[in-house]
């Protein structure tokens, strides 16, 4: 049957099917197995992944096709996300390496940084950035990347996830304008001041951990669950920002399904629930002076966390 697979569209085509029939999830990255199977046969075969599709009909070779086909083997039969199966997973039009030491790269917020932010930010002018729980460090580096005038703080409790976002720091080349520093949340950046805080903290409930799909099991526990209610880590966040936001600063944080529950906590807050190009998903951006107004009522929603 392989043998009849003898370019790389088929394989592609073959391995979408494959994935769909698997019942396989489609929640890092990529969307749709057709997506997945592209990106692993273009990283089997060594090509780009924005290769010119006049190359779909190419023929590949025996060797290829076994060596792609296995790799389906493994994405149908363990469950591994594609990008830990590559090694690599795009994020804001840049590739960082990904293995599992910290979450896929998937966050929306990389359409923010691609747009500045705007219009959020307005008329404020950023000269410090900080990225907390940045796992693979995707965040803080796009935003050094296409921001070069801005110097990035990346904070995360995880060791082994600060050592992968030190090699992409390195792959990337931005080690001159980003920071790694490990601890909780704010704890190692006391005192210091920010133009814009982002984070896309844990927001997973415990109760939607133990209904997750197989995928999600290879990917380190500790950058998912976040409590009973999913807002264990954005709670905090939104408590202590204010003391590191400059006058007119902007706070943006990633909640997804958790979106309902913070708003029923914490209903008088001004969120600005942000609209993506692909509808809304989570993300909200509030002022330092909101936060200021509000700090009574956010730190009693906090208080235990």
């Amino acid at each position: 049957m392989s043998t009849e697979l003898a370019t790389i569209l088929d394989l592609i085509r073959y391995g979408g099917s494959r994935f769909n029939a698997a019942g396989l999830c489609f929640g890092h990255s990529y969307d749709n197995g057709l997506d997945e199977a592209t990106q692993l046969v273009l990283h089997a075969l060594h090509l780009p992944h924005d290769l010119n599709p006049v190359y779909g009909q190419a023929r590949v070779t025996a060797e290829e096709r076994e060596t792609v086909l296995a790799l389906f083997e493994r994405r149908v039969r363990e469950r591994i996300p594609a990008a830990y199966l590559t090694g690599e997973a795009w994020f804001a039009g840049l590739s960082f390496k990904c293995d599992r030491r910290a979450l896929v790269p998937r966050s929306p917020i990389a359409e923010l940084i691609e747009t500045g932010f705007q219009p959020w930010l307005g008329e404020v002018e950023v000269e410090r950035a900080l990225d907390l729980c940045t796992g693979s460090g995707c965040i803080g580096i796009a935003m050094a990347h296409h921001h070069p005038d801005w110097q990035v703080d990346c904070v995360d409790l995880s060791p082994e996830a600060l050592s992968l976002a030190q090699e992409n720091v390195e792959r990337l080349q931005v080690q001159d304008r980003v920071r790694l520093l490990q601890g909780d949340l704010f704890a190692p950046v006391a005192g210091e001041v920010y133009q814009l805080i982002v984070s896309n903290p844990p927001y997973v409930t415990h109760d939607e951990v133990a209904a997750l799909p197989p995928e999600y099991r290879h990917e380190p526990e500790l950058g998912l669950r976040a409590g009973e209610d999913g807002l264990d880590l954005a709670l905090r966040i939104l408590r202590d920002a204010a003391d590191h936001l400059a006058p007119g600063g902007l706070l943006v944080v990633e909640v997804g399904e958790s979106e309902r529950a913070l708003v029923r906590r914490l209903p008088e807050l001004p969120f600005a629930w942000i609209e993506f190009k692909v509808g809304p998903m989570g993300v909200f951006a509030l002022r330092r002076e909101d936060l200021v107004e509000h700090a009574a009522a956010i730190a009693a929603a906090a208080a235990g966390r």
